[in-house]
């Protein structure tokens, strides 16, 4: 029996558009569960929902780790080998980081969630569904317009994670005097902030997708 050299050399795009799209959804479900789960005053819902959030994280982790496994296996790949790989990386830190948020507000035994830690999350949301939206239309390309578009919005939005963020940091030295509390709440500040970075990074290597293939 013949064996069909020329499928080893095709192009998978169905298989890794279908990867970025899977990553870039469940970036949709664990946002939407830390902004429950900052918004709730249920203790048993809080844990059921920090949980969620880890058990989304290792179903992100799954999926790059298949991307790579793909990106290893296929010789032709629909964008540069280093732009896949630098997107699925963005996309696992989004879910790195906002895990990490939640697993401190846990192990931290943060019982008080503050105004500006609600806020970073629902910005996370906010960004992580115009990724999403930016992401699905790699698929095609038809509309370029519309991707930029996406990016621009996501950098608006952590532009302003930002602000809040130093201002959050800001109010926090000048009314917090218990030193440890003070620490507790900074980094589960800065770990939400670090993922719309990480929101960010990952349009720029959309951006850079976009210019080498439009």
């Amino acid at each position: 029996m013949g064996i069909n050299i020329f499928h080893y050399f095709q192009p998978k795009n169905k298989i890794f558009f279908g990867l970025f799209e899977k990553s870039s959804a469940n970036l949709i479900d664990i946002s939407n569960a830390l902004v429950e789960m900052v918004n709730t005053t249920n203790a048993d819902r809080k844990k059921e929902l920090i949980r969620e959030i880890e058990r989304l994280e290792h179903v992100g982790d799954d999926t790059t780790h298949e991307t790579f496994k793909e990106l290893s296996a296929n010789f032709i790949t629909p964008f540069d080998r280093e732009d896949i790989h630098a997107l699925v990386s963005s996309l696992d830190d989004i879910a790195d980081f906002v895990h990490g948020a939640s697993k401190r507000m846990e192990l931290y035994k943060i019982s008080e969630v503050t105004p500006s830690m609600q806020k970073l999350a629902e910005l996370i949301q906010t960004a992580v569904k115009e990724l999403h939206g930016a992401v699905v239309e790699l698929r095609n390309m038809r509309d370029v317009t519309k991707i930029r578009e996406a990016c621009v919005r996501v950098n608006s939005i952590e532009n302003h994670a930002d602000d809040i963020f130093d201002m959050a940091i800001a109010d926090l030295f000048e009314n917090e005097k218990n030193a440890v509390e003070l620490i507790k709440i900074k980094e589960v500040l800065q770990a939400l902030e670090t993922a719309t970075d990480k929101c960010e990074d990952a349009t720029n290597v959309i951006q850079s997708i976009i210019i080498k293939n439009a």
